[in-house]
């Protein structure tokens, strides 16, 4: 058992996993032996050098145990939804199968143990410990890593994870850089074993502000390309206040929308709108960036004009909206005139 769980976490530490010419991908399965994902002699030397000197595995008190603030995830972010199907498998299964990565603390009154890998794991115990199932346990991994280790191995083990957003990975990676790497992008990368420019993108996704990503409906929504060309409009100064402002407006509509129990606005149309309020301040342009979608995510309404001789509505047909989602729309795009100075009554 020791043998394997050194293995196990030697493998996820060791820097010859990725893609060295772009985005990082999937670690590789293990082979059939003789020729395993990392040899029983190298696992052995990385844990005798000092990189992974202990491997225990015990049942633990999920209460006991804190999240190490190094991981991507998002912690506060985790719900009985995002965590269903762990949760399922968990009961279906009697337990936790699948240990997490934790190392041990001091100084910390309240917990033993902080989480390195495995975050879903432990929120999933916990909260089944609440809700009828106080019987369970953490079954954790508990090695010694120091913290450039531990971010390593925990960021290996995100690359697969799906439910890990590309904003919350990019945000780990800033803060990586800083704590880690001394600010060094190319070494950083080189300890990743991923492509410099692929990690150049990321951090820039990264400095994308929180009153920007409120207008969407979840940090999920937002994949890798479409943030980074975001973040690029954002550079300028005079595009980054009217990209904000336009953020605000649209983050209203959000709350609005849930409020009522329709769903957010897709991330394309929101990005869209965003995008266009960086654009020249001219007619055709701010007219473009108003528009209104109905609850099944299309345009139901959008200014087509502006100008001093009046405004234009268009009413797109198709949109799946209701005569009083059009008529609240309308009143929507009336408020967004307002700011813009082209108010109707003078």
């Amino acid at each position: 058992m020791a043998r394997k769980q050194s293995d196990y976490l030697a493998a996820l530490l060791d820097n010859d996993q990725g893609d060295t010419e772009g985005a990082p991908s999937p670690a590789p399965q293990p082979r059939a032996r003789p020729t395993t994902l990392l040899s029983r002699e190298s696992a052995l030397a990385r844990i005798q050098s000092g990189e992974v000197r202990q491997v225990t595995q015990l049942w633990l008190d999920p209460a006991r145990v804190r999240v190490w603030p190094g991981n991507a995830r998002f912690y506060a972010q985790l719900t009985e939804e995002n965590c269903r199907e762990l949760i399922e498998s968990i009961i279906a299964e009697g337990g936790q199968k699948v240990p997490a990565v934790v190392r041990r603390i001091s100084g910390d009154p309240d917990h033993d143990y902080e989480v390195v890998a495995g975050t879903r794991r432990h929120w999933s115990i916990s909260w089944l410990r609440a809700h009828s199932y106080p019987h369970l346990q953490f079954l954790a991994q508990v090695a010694q890593l120091d913290d450039e280790a531990a971010f390593r191995l925990a960021d290996l083990e995100n690359r697969v994870r799906k439910d890990v957003s590309d904003l919350e990975r990019a945000r780990n990676y800033a803060v990586a850089l800083r704590s880690y790497y001394g600010g060094h992008v190319t070494r950083m990368a080189d300890r990743l074993n991923i492509s410099k420019g692929w990690l150049s993108k990321t951090l820039k996704v990264a400095t994308i502000p929180d009153a920007v990503l409120a207008a969407f409906g979840s940090a999920h929504d937002l994949t890798m390309k479409p943030a980074y060309t975001l973040a690029q409009a954002l550079g300028a100064e005079p595009a980054a206040k009217a990209i904000t402002a336009a953020a605000r407006q649209i983050a209203r509509e959000q709350a609005a929308r849930h409020a009522a129990g329709q769903p957010a606005l897709p991330a394309p149309a929101v990005l869209r709108r965003l995008l266009a309020a960086s654009a020249p301040d001219d007619a055709d342009a701010e007219a473009g960036s108003f528009v209104v979608t109905s609850r099944l995510g299309r345009t139901a309404l959008s200014i087509q004009s502006a100008n001093r001789q009046g405004v234009t509505i268009r009413l797109h047909a198709g949109s799946g909206a209701d005569e009083e989602e059009l008529v609240a729309g309308f009143r929507q795009l009336l408020a967004r005139l307002d700011p813009s100075g082209r108010r109707m009554l003078r």
